[in-house]
């Protein structure tokens, strides 16, 4: 089993971006232009190595490799963003490693890109790229082929050898245990053992209610991997596992005007097997609040009276920070209720709820990520 951590290590010390690994310093697939950027390299990585993994880091300096980090990233459905693109696309997964020297909030993105031995190339355009292109590496750019090439393979021995420096141990292992319980020891970390091999960590705030168990600011890692399955600080999340499998259940806090509920958003379910593997399957429970279109159409205006104040520079009034501060989840039930535009609202606040509070543009960001999760599915 590979330690993720160790190898990202390797990647960065072998050498500088080459044709089997990319980084970068964060990738932003919300729009057009960073979905057509990511899916060319994905095309290129893939085509460039026929026969062997290729990886995408992000969250990494690109002049002196320094690792800087990114947001979590907990988009399953990427390979359905995959597939929607690319003919004949690769395998891809995309994971969350932490490092000890990285804010809680903050992890390494690493992308794996398992080949099937087919060329690929654009499904469709999107952005400035026609659907048909084909990509390969030159050297560390992602570059459009127009003619017949031929693929040798020269970097399969390379990757092995890193994959192979980067296997797991015991020791990595416990001290991953005893890194993940003393830093989480304030958040009733807990851990158990699978199949006599796989080590899973957890933590949360633990919360009641009505005789059912939940917890926030939830932390999730696989330690024998070294990769968080699941972070964040604002939802609400239900633990069940057993001798063979551990599931999360994910809910979302939505609503309108103060009357909020709580709506399953996804499933996970890791399961593991004797044979020192593991599979981790998503699905997807969430079913999209409904409301009276004509409620919503006033509280959509004053959501874009809000913004037009906010692009102006005009202050808000205290009930106008209060409805700012639910502008994010606004926008996105609105658009859930098939109020087509609040989408490119949503996209045209962003860097005006950037700069007005982290706060805010985190919700944002949650708002983000459940559209996505919706989107893919």
């Amino acid at each position: 089993m590979i330690n993720k951590r160790l190898l990202i290590k390797h990647l960065l010390a072998h050498n500088d971006e080459n044709s089997f690994y990319d980084k970068k310093r964060k990738i932003d697939i919300s729009h057009k232009e960073g979905k057509a950027k990511f899916l060319k390299h994905i095309c290129a990585l893939s085509n460039s190595n026929p026969k062997n993994n290729s990886y995408i880091v992000i969250g990494i300096e690109d002049e002196d490799n320094n690792i800087i980090g990114v947001d979590f990233f907990d988009d399953s459905k990427i390979q359905n963003l995959i597939n929607a693109y690319l003919s004949k696309p690769p395998i891809v997964q995309y994971e969350n490693i932490p490092f000890p020297h990285l804010p809680d909030d903050k992890v390494v993105g690493l992308v794996t890109i398992r080949p099937t031995g087919t060329l690929t190339s654009l499904r469709k355009n999107i952005w400035k790229y026609y659907g048909g292109s084909v990509f390969f590496r030159d050297g560390s750019m992602s570059m459009p082929k127009f003619f017949d090439i031929e693929v040798k393979d020269v970097n399969s021995k390379i990757v092995e050898a890193i994959e192979k420096h980067a296997q797991n141990n015991i020791e990595h292992t416990l001290n991953g245990v005893f890194h993940f319980m003393n830093t989480r020891k304030d958040y009733n970390a807990k851990y158990k053992v699978f199949k006599e091999y796989f080590v899973v960590c957890w933590a949360g705030q633990k919360k009641v209610v009505k005789d059912e168990v939940f917890y926030s600011r939830v932390d999730i890692e696989l330690i024998n991997e070294q990769v968080r399955l699941f972070f964040s600080a604002l939802d609400e999340v239900s633990i069940d596992y057993n001798d063979d499998s551990f599931k999360i259940i994910e809910y979302v806090n939505l609503g309108l005007q103060g009357s909020n509920k709580y709506y399953k958003l996804e499933e996970t379910l890791i399961k593991f097997e004797d044979n020192a593997h593991y599979n981790i399957e998503t699905k997807l429970l969430f079913d999209p609040p409904q409301f009276d279109k004509r409620i919503l159409h006033h509280i959509y205006n004053a959501n874009n009276s809000i913004l037009e104040k906010l692009k102006k520079g005009q202050a808000l009034t205290e009930t106008e920070q209060q409805d700012l501060r639910n502008l994010p989840a606004t926008y996105l039930i609105c658009y859930l209720n098939l109020f087509h535009e609040a989408l490119n609202k949503l996209n045209e606040a962003k860097p005006y709820l950037k700069n007005h509070s982290k706060e805010i543009y985190s919700l944002y960001k949650e708002a983000l990520r459940i559209l996505r999760k919706v989107k893919y599915s």
